[in-house]
């Protein structure tokens, strides 16, 4: 995204003023409908930042959003969860026409003052790993959300009073944590793409233990990165797959190149443990010893 324009929107009005769209019944939360935008709301080649939540789920959109490296096409039933801050691009072809269907929720945080929801709502690991995987809905489960919006809008296109913030907050937390069901089934529905991930880990762990000049161990930020995934999503796909969180894995791959050297080779501890990116050799074996019930030393004299 580099050279490229960003555009902050501070306020839900200013939204609604840059799509050319009536102003919000509320300052603080709208949801608009997405057929009802202006056809040439979007402006390509800008990066985005907003001040606030956005939820969306969009049909018929020709383009992509791109977040960081990644980039995804606005296939049926997608959702994306982008909280303040968050940088992002869509990119649309003006030139295709389909019909287009779906949703936008926008809640300012001020709406969330004085409820539970204003910090649970940072607990939401999508809001997060949202920037590098999307929620692909199945029909079901796009009506059920569907309706949750629907009771919302309801709500508040009614008249104000002292309850309806809270049942607004109320049908808010029920889409959040229906979507974090949606998100766990889809880390098991999806498993050729998530072993595809699993498949990078293990060559990026590989290739890491296998060089000469390690500098340190590893860090789930680091192995994250190099799989443009955030450390929350890899952690939880991790658990789901495999049972273990991203830390675990990667203690495990260590322990196994550790026995491997133990077994084939006449370094010593200090040796390996360095190898291995230990400054201090007591750390190593303190590792390894909780993991595998043997010193090092222990281990290696099982071979003999």
């Amino acid at each position: 995204m580099r050279g490229t324009k960003t555009h902050r929107v501070k306020t839900i009005s200013e939204y609604h003023q840059l799509r050319n769209l009536p102003r919000p019944e509320h300052p603080l939360i709208s949801v608009i409908d997405y057929a009802a935008m202006p056809h040439n709301f979007q402006k390509t080649g800008i990066n985005w930042v907003y001040d606030f939540y956005f939820i969306s789920l969009k049909r018929g959109l020709c383009g992509k959003i791109v977040y960081g490296q990644q980039e995804y096409d606005f296939d049926e039933g997608v959702m994306f969860f982008i909280s303040p801050n968050q940088v992002f691009r869509i990119e649309v072809d003006p030139n295709l026409t389909i019909k287009r269907s779906g949703w936008m929720l926008l809640i300012h945080p001020d709406f969330l003052w004085h409820t539970p929801l204003a910090k649970t709502i940072k607990q939401y690991e999508y809001f997060d790993y949202s920037i590098n995987e999307a929620l692909f809905l199945s029909e079901k489960e796009e009506t059920t959300v569907n309706n949750i919006i629907q009771n919302i809008q309801q709500e508040y296109h009614s008249n104000i009073d002292k309850f309806s913030q809270q049942i607004i907050i109320s049908q808010i937390e029920t889409l959040l944590n229906y979507a974090e069901r949606f998100y766990h089934r889809q880390f098991i529905t999806r498993k050729i793409s998530h072993h595809k991930t699993l498949s990078r880990l293990e060559e990026l762990l590989a290739d890491y233990f296998s060089n000469d000049d390690l500098k340190g161990l590893p860090t789930v930020q680091y192995i994250a990165s190099a799989l443009n995934v955030s450390p929350k999503y890899l952690s939880s796909l991790l658990k789901v797959l495999t049972g273990q969180t991203a830390q675990q894995h990667i203690h495990e791959k260590l322990i196994e190149k550790a026995k491997e050297k133990l077994s084939t080779t006449d370094l010593s501890v200090s040796e390996i443990a360095y190898e291995l990116g230990f400054e201090h050799s007591q750390s190593f074996s303190k590792l390894f010893k909780s993991k595998t019930n043997f010193s090092p030393l222990e281990f290696r004299q099982s071979f003999k």
